[in-house]
């Protein structure tokens, strides 16, 4: 899974929120490393929706412009659950690498 697509499923599991919150969220979650353009976003949201992870919640107009919120469905969740077990598996494994690399030995000065 993409590193966006991870984020806004991430950000829509705490529930609807429109393109701007996402942006926003996505963001936070990523601790400012990422920010995702609003053409990037939406492109990623068409294809989420069309792959059936996430769902208009709804549709309001604010300051005469609509905004759409959207939503993870069960099929979202599921994806972004499978998406976490994958990344912890790939920690866990680069965390045991790294633990038994020569440099980290206790008692081993650093070069």
């Amino acid at each position: 899974m993409q590193e966006p697509t991870f984020l806004i499923l991430t950000a829509l599991a705490d529930g609807p929120q429109h393109g701007y919150g996402i942006i926003s969220d996505a963001e936070q979650i990523s601790a400012g490393r990422t920010r995702l353009r609003a053409g990037t976003l939406y492109a990623a949201l068409d294809r989420l929706q069309s792959d059936g992870l996430i769902a208009v919640d709804r549709e309001e107009v604010v300051d005469g412009r609509l905004r759409r919120y959207y939503r993870l469905t069960d099929d979202g969740a599921a994806a972004l659950a499978t998406e976490i077990q994958a990344l912890r598996r790939r920690t866990e494994a680069a965390a045991r690498r790294l633990a038994a690399f020569p440099r980290l030995d206790r008692g081993a000065s650093p070069a």
